[in-house]
């Protein structure tokens, strides 16, 4: 878990969205249910509900009644950490300026 100061809903969601992070959880894996998530974070279902509901409002998650929540395939990207998004901006950039560079020297040489 993270935070103290978070409540409880909110350190499971965060939780789930550490998981993504660290490729432990992958689009259209399968949560587990309610109950279990309850009892693995010792609280209410109704936390745990809340919990889903702000993921699923955040893109992270979709459900299916009857059949549980699952990792939606776009929640990797939604959830990476911020230095490493910025790592691949800057690696396309750095293709993009490389490929310029590449054509302005074959106008020039030809």
């Amino acid at each position: 878990m993270t935070d103290e100061s978070m409540q409880p809903y909110q350190r499971i969601a965060q939780d789930v969205r550490d998981q993504i992070r660290l490729g432990r959880l992958k689009g259209n894996d399968k949560l587990p249910s309610t109950r279990e998530l309850a009892d693995r974070y010792e609280v209410a279902p109704g936390t745990v509900q809340r919990a889903l509901a702000e993921l699923r409002a955040g893109g992270i998650i979709y459900s299916h009644q009857g059949r549980g929540s699952f990792i939606r395939e776009s929640a990797v990207g939604a959830v990476a950490d911020p230095t490493t998004q910025a790592i691949k901006r800057l690696e396309q950039q750095v293709a993009e300026l490389s490929a310029r560079l590449d054509r302005l020297e074959e106008r020039h040489d030809g």
